[in-house]
């Protein structure tokens, strides 16, 4: 039976005597502080992950040949790209964890990984010292970040599904992208904050490092908040033969699985695109200085991270489906006017206004991403269903969109990749048309 057929019963799963979607003050302390536990630790993944695009302007030139700084961006970018490959493997391989030994242990594995890979980037020896063996080393270690950071998103997404409030879920599953966007926003403002103390030399000399070990360190201490948590998987379910196999996976919920793909493939590359690659194109294409774009960028993703809460509730009353067509129709129609306009801004205000407009429209997928792919697997494979979806399709379109802008800016058609990112956004609108409404058929329905 597919997973998308099964109405949810709205009150299987309650507790005899108690009313579905109430909670007593202590149930929702409990509930608040397992959400904050899971994103503390969801943010401190994700600084790691991302410090190494916010700092590869810096650091490009110490693992790579000297030449065309827009090869050297586009060299990095590579590198960065071929961690999303790894994310596939990481969502499988956590995914299965998560839904046969735990979510919490998934959580507490992943973020130690992560730690891992930030000390090795952050002691790492450049071209100079030992040649061909450091871009090597560095797409070593963002291979092992990236397994780290793909089994992340489906184990937190998961979690805090399940634990959030119910008739509230869109507001509090939101703060999974409030802490992924506040990792990114972390990153920008230790980079800003690396700015304004040291030279431009020291830069790109050994600051750039300092972030690396940072984000190492606070991966301990994430570590020790997710060792606190409380495990939402029930042991029956853990004990399940069809516990995170593929086998039950894609025999009885491929149409959940290609759906959350499809609109996956658009919403990462318009996330991407406006987040992590948007302080390049704002230096490379649009002309504005490094410290300027940085400062631009520190804003509106702290404006983009306020957002996500807002966004969620909102689709707590127009519903899940009508977010994402919202978001799949904006995107198509204001990609190319927004990017286009960028580019003949001279006001720093300009820039941040159309970047905000853009962002608005993306928070109406971020917002809510986790949540939709969790309300379509039932628990026994959910980890596995939402990590593996989500990363093959964040790896093939949302890891490759900084390469595929910077090699289309590189050959001088830039404007290819505004059309790129309109085309998916319509393709994510037109598989959302076939979604059904989650607030009847979803599976978190029926789980108090």
């Amino acid at each position: 039976m597919n997973s998308l057929n099964t109405p949810a019963a709205a009150t299987a799963g309650t507790p005899p005597g108690k009313i579905p979607g109430h909670y007593t003050p202590h149930e929702k302390r409990d509930r608040i502080m397992a959400i904050v536990g899971a994103s503390s630790g969801n943010l401190v993944e994700w600084f790691d992950f991302y410090v190494y695009a916010f700092t590869s302007i810096y650091f490009a030139q110490a693992f790579f040949p000297k030449g065309d700084p827009v090869v050297q961006q586009l060299n990095s970018a590579g590198v960065f790209a071929l961690g999303f490959l790894m994310r596939p493997v990481g969502g499988w391989l956590f995914g299965r964890i998560a839904d046969k030994k735990g979510r919490k242990t998934a959580m507490m594995i992943s973020v130690l990984m992560m730690c891992g890979g930030s000390l090795a980037i952050a002691f790492m020896p450049t071209y100079n010292s030992i040649g061909v063996m450091a871009p090597a080393l560095l797409l070593l270690a963002r291979l092992f970040q990236g397994l780290s950071v793909g089994g992340e998103y489906g184990t937190s997404a998961t979690y805090m599904s399940e634990v959030a409030l119910r008739g509230q879920r869109g507001f509090y599953a939101s703060f999974q992208y409030v802490t992924l966007i506040g990792g990114q926003l972390l990153a920008v403002a230790v980079v800003a904050i690396l700015e304004l103390t040291l030279t431009d030399a020291q830069l790109h000399d050994w600051g750039w490092r300092i972030p690396f070990v940072a984000g190492a360190l606070t991966a301990v201490v994430a570590f020790y908040l997710r060792r606190s948590l409380n495990e939402t998987a029930k042991s029956e379910q853990l004990q399940s033969k069809t516990a995170g196999t593929m086998r039950e996976l894609f025999k009885h919920h491929t149409k959940a699985f290609l759906i959350v793909l499809g609109f996956t493939a658009g919403g990462s590359l318009a996330f991407y695109t406006y987040t992590t690659y948007m302080q390049k194109y704002l230096v490379l294409s649009v002309g504005l200085d490094k410290k300027v774009a940085s400062t631009i960028m520190l804003t509106a993703l702290f404006c983009y991270m306020c957002m996500q809460p807002l966004f969620g509730a909102l689709s707590d009353r127009i519903g899940r489906r009508t977010s994402m067509l919202l978001f799949g129709l904006l995107g198509m129609l204001a990609t190319w006017p927004i990017l286009t306009a960028l580019q003949s801004v001279t006001s720093p205000y300009a820039a941040f206004g159309l970047i905000i407009v853009a962002m608005a429209i993306v928070s109406l997928y971020t917002s809510i991403g986790g949540l939709i792919k969790a309300e379509m697997f039932p628990p026994q494979i959910r980890a596995l269903g939402v990590g593996l979806s989500y990363a093959i399709g964040n790896a093939i379109f949302g890891g490759s969109a900084e390469a595929t802008a910077l090699y289309l800016k590189s050959i001088n058609h830039e404007s290819l990749f505004y059309i790129y990112v309109s085309v998916m956004c319509g393709f994510a609108f037109l598989v959302c048309w076939l979604m059904p409404d989650l607030r009847k058929t979803g599976y978190l329905n029926d789980e108090h």
